[in-house]
C-alpha cells in the first residue's frame, strides 16, 4: 500500500498484479494479464476502452481494480501512469531462443535487479521485526519450500544454525509433517512459496500452527493459501517464466528476504552469534587442515 493507503505504490504496482495473478478469477485473470503486458495503455484508456479490449464487462475492471487495493478504475489508472513514468521496469524484456549471449547477460541481470528492487519497495521494517522478534525467541525453527523454494529453505537453516539457533530444512512432506506436528508454542515454522500455493509447504505450515508454532510466510502472492494462513507475511518479487525459471529472479528475491531476516536475528544475538560464528569457523577450518594434512 502507499502512504496514504489508497492502492498500491507505483513502483511495485506491476510485481504484485504479477504476483496475485494466479489467484484471481478468469475474468480478473484477463484484466490483469493486460496490465502486465503494457500498462502504459492501460494507463492510457477509459474504462470502456478497455472494457472492449479485454473482453470483460466494466463491472469486472471495477472489482479487479478493488482486488488489487484501489478504490476503483481511476485510482488504478493513475498509478499505472505514475508506473509509466519509469519505462525502464515496464519492459518486459523476455528471454528469447535466439538471444545473443550479450543480451542474455543483460536481461537476467536486469530481472534480477527488478526483482531486489520490488522486494525491497515491498519489505516493511514492521513486518521484519515481527518475524526477527519470533524466531529470536523461538525453541526450534522450521522452514518448508520445495524446488528452488527448498534451497532458500536449506539456506534459512544453515545461517540460522552458524549463529546458535536450532533449526530445520525440510523439503520432503512427510519429514515436514513429522517435525512440524512437534513443534509448540513459542516455536517458529517458515513456509517458502514463490506461488503460495504448494500443497507440500501449506499442509505442514498449517500443522506446525495448530501446534502452535509461529508461522511465516515468504511468497510473491499476498493473496496466495500461504499468505492467508502464516501470521506474518514477506513478500517477495519476481517473475517466472520459460527461461528465467525459479531458479532465478524469484529464488534472488528470497534469499534477499532470508538474508534481512538472518542479519535482524544476528543483531538482537550479538554476542551469542558472534560466540558462535567463531566456534563455527573454528570447527571448519581445523577440519579442513586435518583433512589436508592426511591427504598430503
Amino acid at each position: 500500500m502507499d502512504d496514504s493507503g489508497n492502492g498500491l505504490r507505483a513502483d511495485t504496482l506491476v510485481a504484485t498484479v504479477r504476483g496475485v495473478l494466479p489467484s484471481l478469477t478468469p475474468a480478473a485473470r484477463t484484466v490483469a494479464q493486460l496490465i502486465l503486458e503494457d500498462p502504459a495503455t492501460v494507463a492510457r484508456s477509459t474504462i470502456t476502452e478497455l472494457s472492449a479490449a479485454s473482453g470483460t464487462s466494466e463491472a469486472t475492471i471495477v472489482r479487479t481494480a478493488r482486488l488489487l487495493g484501489f478504490p476503483g478504475y481511476p485510482q488504478l489508472r493513475l498509478a499505472l501512469a505514475a508506473a509509466a513514468a519509469q519505462p525502464d521496469r515496464l519492459v518486459p524484456g523476455d528471454l528469447a531462443p535466439d538471444d545473443p549471449l550479450s543480451e542474455v547477460i543483460q536481461k537476467v541481470a536486469r530481472a534480477e535487479s527488478e526483482a531486489i528492487n520490488d522486494t525491497v519497495a515491498q519489505l516493511t521494517s514492521e513486518r521484519l521485526g515481527l518475524v526477527v522478534e519470533a524466531i529470536v525467541g523461538a525453541r526450534r525453527v522450521d522452514a518448508y519450500g520445495v524446488g528452488a523454494s527448498g534451497l532458500v529453505a536449506e539456506d534459512v537453516a544453515q545461517k540460522l544454525l552458524r549463529i546458535g539457533l536450532s533449526s530445520h530444512a525440510f523439503q520432503d512432506a512427510h519429514l515436514a509433517l513429522t517435525s512440524a506436528v512437534l513443534l509448540r508454542d513459542g516455536d517458529v515454522a517458515i513456509g517458502i512459496s514463490t506461488s503460495g500455493e504448494t500443497p507440500d509447504v501449506i499442509e505442514p505450515l498449517t500443522r506446525a500452527r495448530e501446534a502452535g508454532a509461529t508461522t511465516v510466510a515468504i511468497t510473491n502472492n499476498p493473496r496466495s493459501t500461504i499468505a492467508e494462513l502464516a501470521e506474518h507475511v514477506l513478500i517477495s518479487a519476481g517473475r517466472e517464466t520459460e527461461f528465467r525459471p525459479g531458479a532465478l529472479a524469484s529464488r534472488i528475491s528470497q534469499l534477499l528476504v532470508v538474508d534481512c531476516v538472518f542479519v535482524g536475528v544476528a543483531q538482537r544475538t550479538f554476542d551469542s552469534s558472534q560466540e558462535a560464528l567463531a566456534s563455527t569457523r573454528r570447527a571448519v577450518k581445523e577440519f579442513t587442515a586435518t583433512s589436508r594434512r592426511r591427504t598430503g
